[in-house]
């Protein structure tokens, strides 16, 4: 399991050209960043990361008031209604051989009933559902059979509206009443990635917990005793969310946001309530244009995707979802934006004389966050996997039939990328383009991504786009 904050400790604190004279292993790629428009909306996302690993029984995630509770400071009070997701991610890692259970447990603080429909939900273990596979850096995947990871399993899912049976379509709570939204098996040294797209007609509080299977003794046949193991009920997870404490060990504190520690940063795991799950925005020339005017023969420009505070290519727009409640050694804000929709449409037009093609391609450079005039690459990338999931494009082809392609794509720090679409553009057409994609577990930001028009002879096009 990749450690995914860890590796966000990477920036790039001298000039890109200078480093490419010391090391030619580095390619430095003139050309704009530009500034991705829109933001994330408002809807608020249960955000369960730390920590990542559990070694121990506990609390993972209390939005339950502290009042009535033997560790106060383990839950944050803030209760949850309407539309809002559920985000968690995490490994069992015991010091025995028992089965760690993970529970959503939700709880209806008012004097009248409360109904949560689960509009879509999905959760995979790395093993034996989705485990880590070396995988080419792009695979065009139809059917959804092509992943890498519980998180590229996961977010591909989503992304094709797809629904598991192992979650209740709705959840009706009695006034007063706690129920288990889920309960589901996580086996040691193994990890599990849930998300839940949820709608509440109340307010709800509710608490992610880790709990080990519970042992029974029973007679066996020769009469004598035997140990077997049992689901926690609902009593014991009441109980646990009463009178359990936070999980321990705890992942390293984040670094303090008015602090810049460069390579050094600490940005923590994430434990709380965010901000934050779509980011949608129509790529313009300018907020009030119709049209994306492509870039000249042989040149491109980028859009920076997910950027954090030590990473924003030069643009200062640090587009992690903020957090509206948190614990105090937890992340500042949800770095990475895990699970959150980017939804870009981009309508490329081409103002030129001559037919042209143009590419669009995500890419991960090397993290820095002072130039937006350059991105920096890796001859020949190595290393860990900054980037694994699945991204989905769709456009109009040239007898305008719609065409909706899924690409599933694994990029270490520094790769350039292989592009996902090419399209052939005559002089004055506009075509529209949609990118979508939720951001996976297990990568890193920030990725780009960038619209190139390629550098072709004269009357050369592609083929078919």
């Amino acid at each position: 399991m990749l450690p995914l904050l860890s590796s966000l400790l990477i920036a790039q604190t001298s000039s890109p050209l200078t480093f490419r004279e010391v090391n030619p292993h580095f390619i430095t790629q003139p050309q704009q960043i530009r500034t991705l428009p829109g933001k994330l909306n408002d809807v608020l996302v249960f955000n369960s990361n730390s920590p990542e690993v559990i070694e121990a029984e506990g609390i993972l995630l209390s939005t339950f008031p502290p009042n009535g509770k033997r560790v106060p400071n383990a839950h944050l009070n803030k209760p949850l209604e309407g539309r809002f997701d559920v985000f968690t991610h995490h490994i069992s890692r015991p010091s025995h051989g028992r089965t760690l259970y993970q529970g959503l447990l939700v709880h209806n603080p008012t004097s009248r009933t409360v109904i949560i429909r689960v509009l879509q939900g999905a959760s995979y273990r790395t093993s034996p559902d989705a485990p880590f596979i070396n995988l080419p850096p792009l695979v065009e995947d139809p059917s959804g059979q092509v992943y890498s990871g519980p998180g590229s399993r996961l977010m591909s899912d989503i992304l094709r509206g797809v629904n598991h049976n192992k979650f209740p379509q709705r959840l009706i709570l009695r006034p007063y009443e706690s129920q288990m939204l889920f309960t589901l098996p996580i086996s040691p040294s193994n990890g599990r990635s849930t998300f839940l797209r949820l709608y509440s007609n109340g307010p709800v509080y509710m608490a992610n917990l880790a709990m080990y299977e519970v042992p029974k003794i029973e007679m066996g046949a020769d009469k004598k005793p035997k140990t077997s193991f049992r689901t926690p009920n609902i009593d014991e997870w009441r109980y646990l969310v009463t009178m359990g404490r936070l999980v321990t060990p705890r992942d390293l504190p984040p670094t303090p946001l008015d602090q810049d520690w460069g390579d050094r940063t600490i940005y923590g795991r994430v434990s709380g309530i965010s901000v934050g799950s779509e980011w949608i925005a129509r790529l313009t020339d300018e907020p009030k244009k119709t049209y994306l005017s492509i870039p000249q023969r042989g040149q491109a420009f980028s859009y920076p995707l997910s950027t954090v505070t030590t990473g924003t290519h030069g643009t200062k727009q640090i587009q992690s979802a903020p957090m509206l409640a948190r614990y105090p050694d937890t992340a500042y804000r949800a770095h990475g934006n895990y699970g959150v929709h980017y939804s870009l449409t981009i309508p490329l037009t081409n103002r030129s004389s001559e037919r042209q093609t143009v590419a669009l391609t995500l890419q991960t450079p090397f993290k820095q966050n002072h130039y937006a005039d350059r991105l920096i690459f890796a001859n020949r990338p190595e290393g860990q996997v900054f980037f694994r999931g699945t991204v989905k494009i769709s456009y109009k082809d040239r007898t305008g039939n719609p065409q909706e392609r899924y690409f599933h794509l694994v990029q270490r720090r520094g790769q350039q990328g292989e592009p996902l679409v090419r399209i052939n553009l005559d002089p004055g057409e506009r075509r529209e383009v949609e990118v979508d994609f939720l951001y996976p577990p297990d990568a890193t930001p920030p990725q780009v991504l960038t619209v190139q028009t390629l550098d072709l002879f004269y009357g050369q096009t592609l083929p078919a786009e």
